[in-house]
């Protein structure tokens, strides 16, 4: 039975919860929030040890992984915290909300010798995987350009104050507003790119606040953000994120030979789909049936559709556990999670007039789930 930590235990936390349902050889060995009420409230419903301060958290489970669910704003010093104690870390998104409070959290996770990863973990989801065994295999030929949209549908006029998670947590509305949705969102899609092509090269984007009017207190960031990817060693791709346009979460790949498919970003068992290009009486067309590919085997623990979303967040987490097992990186972690990063805030604060911009840092592709071999 492997131990973790968790450090936070908001409205996302229970969606770890849920997932952890599927993992039975990971066991929590304490939790901790600054909200005691809140703290009380968790773990009573997932019948979890709670630890009264920060310091009694890191002694309960020595050199345990840490599963930072702190708000964003936050991210930087727990992490640099929990890394100061030893502990490896599995951050939520962003790593940290500036590029240079990330790179030294990089840098220290380095000197300690220690994971340091991000979320999102879909890209080790089936559906991300299968995506990825179909451009290796050249189901679609070369592939020449990826459209890809995480727009959520007009959130500021949905019921998000009364949204709430299993265990009572409110959805943080007002921190999801300052933080954005780029941050929130973009790695879904990032986190894919980046773990079949590796590094992004120039980052081409404009941002902005298109919907001002939102509880909260403010300033908020923006809430639509558009990007063009050039990859060094992929296809150009276009990445939106909007929390004001008609809900798609869908991700086209056009190759010479068509264009491979997928619906549903947040569904982790999303089918994918391949339609052939073709031909008819003059006429050029996509396939009108697609065929849909599947992996050959299993693949990995499934979770339920709670909300928005069916996706089993302990993946990453998992992952994490597994690399310390076997004395490698994490495929989250290290430069993916440092690159993840900053092209994401590259997006996010590229506003009207930020023109191309040249990233730093750089990752290579990611290995392959074995199942997706």
């Amino acid at each position: 039975m492997t131990q973790i930590l968790i450090l936070g235990c908001g409205f996302v936390a229970d969606l770890y919860m849920r997932s952890l349902a599927a993992m039975p050889d990971i066991r929590v060995a304490g939790v901790f929030d600054i909200d005691a009420a809140r703290l009380d409230q968790f773990c009573r419903f997932w019948a979890v040890p709670s630890q009264p301060s920060f310091e009694a958290l890191m002694a309960a489970a020595p050199g345990a992984l840490v599963l930072n669910l702190t708000n964003p704003d936050a991210h930087f010093s727990t992490t640099r915290a929990c890394l100061d104690a030893g502990h490896p870390v599995y951050s939520e998104k962003p790593l940290a909300m500036r590029l240079d409070d990330a790179k030294s959290l990089h840098a220290l996770a380095l000197a300690k010798g220690l994971i340091l990863a991000s979320a999102p973990c879909s890209v080790l989801g089936e559906a991300a995987q299968t995506l990825g065994h179909a451009l290796r295999n050249g189901i679609a030929g070369t592939p020449r350009a990826i459209y890809a949209e995480l727009d959520d549908g007009f959130i500021p006029q949905a019921a998000y104050t009364r949204w709430t998670s299993e265990s009572g947590a409110p959805w943080p509305y007002d921190d999801e507003f300052r933080v954005g949705c780029t941050l929130e969102h973009a790695g879904y899609y990032l986190g894919w790119l980046i773990g079949w092509f590796g590094s992004v090269r120039t980052v081409v984007a404009a941002s902005a606040e298109v919907v001002p009017e939102k509880a909260g207190t403010g300033p908020f960031a923006p809430d639509l953000s558009v990007a063009a990817l050039f990859f060094e060693n992929g296809p150009v791709t276009r990445l939106t994120c909007s929390i004001v346009a008609k809900h798609n979460h869908a991700i086209r790949i056009t190759g010479d030979k068509g264009v491979l498919g997928c619906d549903a970003a947040w569904d982790n068992a999303a089918k994918v789909r391949f339609a052939r290009r073709m031909t008819v009486r003059r006429r050029l067309m996509e396939s009108p049936f697609p065929r849909r590919i599947r992996l050959s085997g299993p693949t990995h623990p499934k979770v339920k559709r709670w909300g928005a979303a069916a996706m089993n967040f302990m993946l990453g987490p998992a992952e994490v556990l597994e690399a310390l097992r076997d004395g490698r990186e994490s495929r989250l972690g290290g430069d993916f999670a440092l690159h993840m990063t900053e092209v994401t805030l590259a997006i996010q604060n590229a506003g009207e007039h930020s023109g191309a911009q040249a990233m730093t840092t750089r990752c290579a592709p990611m290995e392959p789930m074995p199942w997706a071999m």
